[in-house]
């Protein structure tokens, strides 16, 4: 039992990490610049050269937001959605959706969900739902880890201590399914793959979080909302072959002890509880 189906591939994280030594014993032989070994390592080339390019693929969206429109256009294609705009930089979100029923789903686009970006968003108070859509692009990142991180850690956090309500997360991006990231959910089952412009797509992972914010007095042990509820995440799980038993169903438990607030957090899946924190205090730097 795990808080989401598919796990780190080790082989590849080994993989990983003999390169990533062989890299640093060998750099000074790659390029034309001129150094013997012992200048080459104290002139900061090389650290430079590695801080650059990782702030390079922090910095840029352009890639996952090329994978949303992507996913966005085919819904709507499809008749699963009515339409989409990207909200812009003066919004504290990313995407708007009209839903088919007329009302308004808004998105906010996070990556791997163990980062503080994962605390930052606001819902607005036109949103008739509001789902964070995390899109981890590295596959060498450990996708329980930050599952967790990101729905007991951090997001339970600051739904109880800033009432922000969240309807569901969706963990779902182009790296799933790949040798990265082998997905479980389409090993004996390859007609789950949707085509999508390049992209080869599992069927999306789902959480659905409770429609009420807990509160120690008045509101203690919310349950989640069934998929039916969430009509954006209703229509991403039917729109890219979904399955009912997949669906993870997110519950908070509040209570006080002394000064401190404390939560539980449990994510049960097919019936049965997947993860389940024990009662942890609230602390929000």
């Amino acid at each position: 039992m795990s808080v989401i189906p598919c796990e780190k591939n080790k082989k590849l994280r080994s993989q990983i990490e003999k390169y990533a030594e062989t890299l640093k014993c060998e750099a000074h032989r790659l390029g034309d610049h001129g150094l013997s070994e012992a200048e080459f390592y104290n002139s900061g080339v090389f650290r430079g050269a590695i801080e650059r390019i990782r702030g390079q693929f922090s910095a840029t969206m352009r890639e996952k937001r090329e994978f949303v429109q992507h996913v966005l256009n085919h819904m709507q294609d499809q008749g699963f959605i009515e339409d989409w705009e990207s909200a812009g930089e003066a919004n504290r979100h990313d995407y708007s959706i009209k839903l088919n029923s007329g009302k308004t789903a808004i998105i906010e686009l996070k990556g791997c969900l163990d980062g503080n970006n994962t605390n930052i968003f606001e819902r607005p108070p036109h949103a008739h739902e509001f789902i964070i859509w995390s899109v981890c692009t590295n596959p060498g990142a450990d996708p329980r880890h930050n599952a967790w991180s990101g729905i007991h850690t951090r997001l339970s956090a600051e739904i109880i201590s800033r009432n922000q309500r969240i309807d569901g997360i969706m963990i779902w991006d182009m790296v799933c399914g790949t040798i990265g990231r082998p997905c479980p959910k389409i090993k004996d089952s390859p007609e789950r793959v949707t085509d999508v412009g390049p992209f080869h797509l599992t069927p999306p992972c789902i959480y659905m979080f409770p429609a009420t914010i807990p509160s120690p007095r008045n509101n203690p042990h919310p349950e989640s909302q069934a998929l039916e509820d969430v009509e954006l995440l209703k229509a991403f799980h039917t729109c890219f072959n979904g399955d009912p038993s997949e669906i993870n169903y997110v519950d908070f438990e509040v209570k006080y002890h002394g000064t401190e607030t404390l939560r539980t957090t449990v994510v049960k899946r097919a019936g049965a509880v997947q993860q389940e924190s024990g009662a942890t205090a609230i602390r929000r730097t």
